[in-house]
């Protein structure tokens, strides 16, 4: 899951948990916008984690260039 499909779940979560008002015997919708919400924030920085090591695993290494010497003429 990505940063994106993280933020997706901390928005649904906080809209079931406090912009909505409906009631259902089998399911808490306020509990389920609550670990929505909390899967959602550990997804971020599990995120960030990972794309920070992998930031400083890489490192810029200049080319390596070899040059060899020309010879003016045909060779023999």
């Amino acid at each position: 899951m990505g940063l994106g499909g993280c933020i997706l779940l901390i928005g649904a979560g906080a809209i079931l948990t406090f912009a909505t008002d409906w009631k259902s015997e089998s399911v808490n919708l306020d509990l389920v916008g609550l670990i929505m919400m909390v899967v959602g924030i550990i997804g971020v920085a599990a995120f960030t984690a990972i794309a920070r090591r992998r930031r400083a695993l890489v490192s810029p290494v200049a080319p390596t260039v070899i040059e060899e010497p020309r010879h003016g003429g045909h060779e023999r």
